[in-house]
């Protein structure tokens, strides 16, 4: 930058220069510009030493020697923009970036990746009033200044045209836009009314993990003042908040255990930095993993032991590994950290939990780092927006929607037609609840549904706090104008109280009296045990942020078994990709190519029983419903199981899954 500002106009050189043919795309996501490279060789390391993917590299020898993909192959890697973050000279550049803006014309702010839950610190730098780039900031606790290239790029769904600029209302032509007084009154009266026809039991809330932690405490505020019990900030695929009880490891707890225990999803394709710090930890022999997975992970490579189990055989293949001599022997060799999420939407999160209750029961020392996926879920699930049993949880909602108990269902940022792993549940729940109040940034499928519409800022429309999965807290950054005349969800939630009068906010709570973001965070840090500590001054002055203790919660002993299974039937396996149809991933134009589409994979052996071609066309039918997509040839899943991504478009293998079952055994047909 001082070169071009204050440098000479032209160069000295006058021999000819060597010019290639420029950009060449190597990826979706990166072009690449050999007349400016230097052969500095980090992106190359980087793509080998730290993410594994060993997709470029040097070829040719001399002054020949260049930057280049394997032919036919392109650099298919998870974290490729991190190649063009450290690329001294702009060889490799960003497609999403490309041209958009100089250096010197962005202004930049710190803040915090919501994308998952790991929570890794970026810098969001705009130009123009509009969010251009994401940088990643070496937080030494969290991600090092790594971003995987969902959470770098998805910046584009900021600007997109489908944004919710304003309130709406439905009338008899649809959903139009209206001013927020009349939209606020209408849900309003939608509250009382509902309030009026059944009490507090027929109002369920679901989502808040996708805003802030100051969303989450406002909206849970309002909650408890109208008596609200059906309320949940996952949409059952999570796990109990009981787990966020449990002693909880940090991510530099795990990363410097002598054994990590993985009892979870593909870290890769859900927590993909976190893969990172672990993959680190495992290359360099500070820890030794244990896998517990039905097939092939991003983490197998580096696992010193893999477990394999089929589904709903979670909790016996925990007990065969802890009566291993090897493996008892390395647990009992120092630090142990369980690493827990879902690893099958397809199956109970009781499996799951009567496994970590296993782990637990013979290492009673062993830390637990929640493996939960959305991005503040933990500060959601902390601040209020948890259920208070099962029987108030997201499923329970959801089927108390779809049998007509539910006069008002309120979505919370959350999308149940596309993210719930019951879809069949969720459409029933959407059209059998009475009046519906979604508070969105996005016009996704289950806001057409609404009565009323509450349009809600954006990540890098407002400020704020938020919480990763190992409970630190963080900052938000408020870089860009709110589109239109959307506002944060915390101030939706006040302004909203303020309106229902009497049977929401008295007339001294506390919410009554804040202006600003500022003030919701400090009366979160005065009202919340675990966030004692943690006020807008401490986190100005801790760019790492400040880490919260554990719940008062208690997690009750879980007894779960399979039920029993006949050689016709596959056991299925649903699990998610890092690309998926998900509203923020299809907004995002880089992005939205990127999804490997729905299909079902088996074992060739099986498919081969089957009877069909690798790509043709077969009917999945569960004891539910039934659905038709591809079959894949997969050698890595086994005999016996079918294994689909989760949330793919149409055909999706989500039409067929119960969420009210312990597991889902499907029989696939030729159509």
């Amino acid at each position: 930058d001082q070169a071009f500002s204050h440098g000479p106009g032209e160069s000295r050189y006058v021999e000819s220069k060597r010019h290639y043919e420029k950009p060449i795309p190597i990826s979706d996501l990166v072009y690449l510009d050999r007349e400016r490279c230097i052969l500095c060789d980090r992106c190359t390391r980087f793509a080998d030493e730290v993410a594994g993917d060993k997709l470029i590299h040097f070829i040719s020898r001399g002054n020949n020697t260049q930057v280049m993909t394997f032919p036919d192959e392109p650099f298919v890697s998870y974290f490729s923009g991190n190649t063009v973050q450290i690329c001294p000279v702009g060889a490799l550049t960003a497609k999403p970036y490309r041209f958009k803006a100089r250096p010197w014309d962005l202004t930049q702010q710190e803040s915090t990746c919501t994308t998952c839950s790991v929570g890794c610190r970026t810098v969001v730098q705009s130009s123009r009033d509009e969010l251009l780039r994401y940088q990643g900031v070496d937080s030494d606790p969290v991600n090092w200044g790594w971003l995987c290239d969902r959470g770098r790029f998805n910046f584009e769904a900021v600007n997109s045209d489908f944004r919710l600029s304003a309130p709406m209302v439905k009338l008899e032509t649809g959903l139009v836009e209206t001013s927020w007084n009349t939209a606020l009154r209408a849900a309003g009266s939608m509250i009382s009314d509902a309030l009026a026809a059944g009490g507090p039991d027929s109002i369920g809330l679901l989502g808040g993990a996708r805003g802030s932690n100051e969303d989450a405490y406002a909206w849970a505020q309002l909650a408890d003042a109208i008596g609200i019990t059906h309320r949940d900030a996952q949409l059952g695929d999570g796990l109990p908040v009981e787990i966020l009880g449990l002693d909880r490891a940090t991510i530099d707890d795990a990363a410097n255990a002598n054994t990590i225990l993985l009892l979870g999803p593909d870290l890769k394709e859900e927590l993909p930095v976190l893969y990172l710090r672990l993959r680190d930890a495992a290359e360099k022999r500070r820890s030794r993993i244990v896998e517990f997975a039905t097939f092939e992970t991003g983490m197998t490579p580096y696992a010193w032991k893999s477990v394999r189990y089929e589904p709903g055989e979670q909790p016996d293949a925990v007990a065969k590994a802890l009566a291993d001599a090897d493996i008892a022997a390395q647990i009992a060799s120092g630090d142990v950290v369980v690493v827990v999420g879902r690893p099958n939407l397809a199956e109970s999160a009781e499996a799951t939990v009567a496994a970590l209750q296993a782990l637990l029961a013979t290492v009673p020392t062993a830390k637990v780092l929640p493996a939960l996926r959305r991005g503040n879920v933990v500060g959601a699930l902390t601040l209020g927006l948890a259920p208070s049993d099962a029987d108030h949880d997201a499923m329970a909602t959801l089927t108390a929607a779809a049998e007509g108990r539910i006069e008002l269902l309120v979505l919370l940022g959350a999308d149940p037609l596309n993210d719930c792993p019951d879809a069949d549940l969720a459409r029933r729940a959407v059209a059998g609840a009475r009046r519906v109040l979604s508070i969105d940034t996005f016009a996704c499928e289950s806001t057409q549904h609404a009565d009323v519409v509450l349009a809600a800022s954006a990540y890098g429309e407002k400020a704020g706090t938020t919480t990763n999965l190992e409970g630190r807290v963080t900052t938000l950054a408020q870089q860009v104008t709110a589109t239109g005349t959307s506002r944060p969800d915390w101030m939706i939630a006040v302004e909203l109280g303020l309106m229902i009068g009497d049977r929401s906010f008295g007339s001294d709570h506390a919410l009554r009296g804040v202006s600003t973001v500022a003030d919701v965070t400090a009366l979160i840090a005065a009202d919340v045990a675990s966030f004692a500590g943690a006020t807008p001054e401490a986190l100005a002055a801790a760019p790492n942020g400040i880490l919260t203790g554990p719940i008062d919660v208690t997690l009750d002993p879980v007894v779960f078994s399979a039920p029993g299974r006949n050689r016709y039937d596959y056991r299925l396996v649903v699990s998610r990709k890092l690309y998926d149809r998900a509203v923020g991933t299809q907004m995002s134009r880089s992005l939205v190519n990127l999804a490997p589409g729905s299909a079902v994979h088996v074992h060739p052996l099986d498919l081969d029983a089957i009877g069909v071609a690798d790509g043709s066309d077969v009917k999945i039918v569960s004891a539910k419903a039934g659905t038709v997509m591809p079959i894949r040839s997969n050698a890595q899943v086994p005999r016996g199981v079918a294994w689909s991504p989760f949330n793919q478009g149409a055909g999706t293998i989500e039409d067929i899954v119960d969420g009210q079952t312990t597991t889902t055994d499907v029989r696939i047909e030729r159509v």
